[in-house]
């Protein structure tokens, strides 16, 4: 059928084979063996009886006479012979040039790795708040009789030949009770500016009324108060400088209203049948041992000396079940000649033993969480 549809020629026989079988004549079988040579036999014998006989014989040599009239075939089944033949020969062509195998196993395609995301290199907040921190200390801090102190302390964090006097007049005294640096505020060229803020004590000035017999007596202190400071950094050479002056800025005398929290209901029974084990709790926490109060295996390290319970004021349970439970415990310290409350968030567990079942404090951390 390929070599058909393609136009190929049929093989020849092969020397020394069987011959091919002779064509049947046509007056063997002619009625049986073919409609087409009935009919053509029958169309010779009209032609015989009104034509005259030619005038001569064809030669004895001459192959035998097709018994049917050849027609022309049909335009759409060349083109539909032709257009097979093409097609052929294009999946040939294409197979052998792309390899009948790919066909049916595509090549593995390698994917590229995707790139490695490099991250921008981040600013050093925690250098850049300690070098503030101590440019604040030092820059708030003075001593009219010893103004060495303090320039020493700032050329440790300024640019080399700085004015190591900025900002000071020379004159008074001023301590510098604690520092707490806060937020960075990144900029350009590796620049930055850092707040923070600073408690500090100002000493009053020194009375000016001059007069024979007077006692010179020490000036009274201000109260200390917080101020903010907002302090220009710069990195360079791997390291985190001041660049200049800072700036003092004014602190929020209240906080923002305090969002609306779920309250949690509580256990008001099992509060009361344990109230007497955390108050002998948090009297064995301000004397200094709690092993004997805890539940095996919890480590609950007691207060420093000076502090002195004074009372339980509440004590309340979260609802819950099971053998571990929490609660908050508000108690009263004595710090001095003063008393202070603090709040405490407790965990409890169950402990049994053959006798009976007693509650144990697990932990303890300070507020409410």
């Amino acid at each position: 059928m390929l070599r058909k549809v393609a136009g190929l020629p049929e093989p020849a026989p092969k020397q020394g084979g069987k011959p091919s079988a002779p064509l049947p004549s046509q007056t063997q079988g002619i009625g049986a063996a073919n409609p087409w040579e009935s009919a053509g036999a029958e169309l010779a014998a009209q032609h015989k009886n009104t034509t005259p006989a030619p005038a001569a014989e064809p030669s004895a040599k001459a192959g035998p006479r097709t018994p049917w009239v050849p027609q022309d075939e049909k335009s759409g089944a060349v083109f539909a012979r032709r257009f097979g033949r093409g097609l052929l020969w294009g999946v040939l062509a294409l197979a052998a040039i792309t390899g009948v195998r790919a066909w049916f196993i595509p090549p593995k395609v390698d994917v590229p790795p995707a790139p490695k995301a490099t991250a921008a290199p981040t600013y050093p907040d925690a250098e850049a708040q300690a070098v503030a921190a101590r440019f604040s200390r030092a820059y708030l801090a003075w001593d009219q009789d010893k103004p060495e102190d303090r320039a020493a302390l700032l050329a440790a964090v300024m640019p080399a030949d700085s004015d190591t006097s900025i900002g000071w007049d020379g004159h008074g005294r001023q301590e510098v009770l604690a520092v707490q640096p806060g937020a960075v505020t990144t900029g350009s060229q590796h620049q930055a500016r850092v707040r923070v803020d600073v408690l500090i004590r100002t000493e009053a000035p020194e009375p000016t009324g001059k007069g024979k017999g007077k006692k010179k007596t020490t000036p009274p202190e201000s109260p200390a108060r917080w101020i903010g400071l907002d302090v220009p950094v710069v990195e360079t050479s791997g390291r985190v400088i001041v660049t200049g002056q800072p700036g003092l800025v004014g602190i929020p005398t209240k906080g923002p209203k305090a969002p609306d929290l779920d309250t949690t209901k509580t256990d008001q029974e099992l509060a009361m049948s344990t109230e007497g084990t955390i108050e002998q709790f948090f009297r064995a926490y301000a004397g200094g041992d709690t092993d004997a109060v805890t539940a095996p295996g919890a480590k609950v390290p007691a207060l420093p000396e000076g502090v002195a319970y004074k009372g339980l004021v509440t004590w309340s349970i979260d609802e819950g079940s099971g053998n571990d439970r929490a609660g908050t415990a508000r108690v009263s310290w004595e710090l001095g000649e003063g008393a202070v409350e603090q709040t405490y968030r407790v965990e409890l567990t169950r402990v049994s033993s053959d006798d009976a079942a007693r509650w144990q404090v697990a932990d303890v951390r300070g507020g409410v969480l």
